[in-house]
């Protein structure tokens, strides 16, 4: 069995996030995590885009949408998300 290939955090941010239709959302600013379990909450957007901020998404406090981390299907060059877990 292949082992899973491992992505630090660091790589993912910065990167662009789009879903499998290829709407932009923005960037990854963050990554919001449990400390305790380590589970990933949320990606905190940078720069969201018009079509983002049009979306009713859960926020920080400072106002930046959020991505569930669940709703990630893919990384690599971009973060893709499935958009029908997101709204």
């Amino acid at each position: 069995m292949a082992e899973e290939e491992k992505k630090y955090s660091k790589q993912l941010l910065g990167k662009t996030v789009v879903s499998k239709t290829g709407k932009r959302f923005g960037d990854v600013g963050d990554i919001v995590f449990e400390t305790n379990s380590g589970e990933l909450i949320h990606i905190v957007l940078t720069n969201p885009t018009p079509y983002a901020k049009k979306l009713e998404l859960e926020k920080t406090k400072d106002g930046d949408p959020l991505i569930p981390f669940s709703a990630v299907i893919a990384m690599g060059d971009f973060l893709v998300v499935a958009e029908e877990d997101i709204i």
